[in-house]
């Protein structure tokens, strides 16, 4: 870099934004419109804000996301007994939710990669692709076929009878 500028190609800013003259004497209403706005309105409705907050900043209570027990399986749940089933059932509800935010995220994360990679998107998302792959796998091997009232009874038989198949494809294989 050479240490002589041509100060003439690229001129310097000037330091200071010179001061507009006023051509009239005649006040700008605009000003006084903007402080009869500020005094009739925007300062009750400060001052009354600021006065709830203050009392609100006394009472203060912090909002956490709600953090449930782990309950047993309905495999673990004891002949008859109803409130154990009901649960199991909850607690699948919960599972049910927390995988489908799963594969949102995933596909979220998968679509941003997409747009961001334009015509390279095969190459530079390749992880992600496989990613979404193994994550909607894994939901439709445990949620599939179940449809909008699946429960968790039905979850656990479809789970029964999967593994019933696999290990009657490995003992073929044998």
């Amino acid at each position: 870099m050479p240490d002589d500028h041509d100060w003439e190609a690229y001129k310097v800013p000037p330091t200071r934004t010179p001061v507009s003259e006023r051509t009239t004497s005649v006040p700008n209403p605009v000003d006084y419109f903007q402080s009869a706005f500020n005094y009739v309105l925007d300062t009750p409705v400060t001052f009354i804000r600021d006065l709830i907050e203050q009392w609100q900043n006394k009472n203060k209570f912090y909002y956490y996301h709600q953090k449930f027990r782990r309950v047993p399986d309905l495999s673990q749940c004891l002949e008859g007994d109803y409130l154990c089933y009901y649960e199991a059932e909850a607690q699948w509800r919960r599972d049910r939710m927390v995988d489908q935010e799963i594969v949102e995220i995933v596909r979220e994360r998968m679509a941003a990669c997409k747009q961001r990679e334009g015509p390279n998107q095969f190459q530079n998302c390749a992880k992600e692709m496989e990613l979404l792959a193994q994550v909607t796998k894994a939901y439709q091997d445990r949620y599939g076929d179940l449809g909008y009232h699946g429960n968790a009874r039905t979850c656990l038989m479809k789970q029964k009878h999967r593994m019933m198949e696999e290990r009657k494809a490995a003992q073929e294989n044998q």
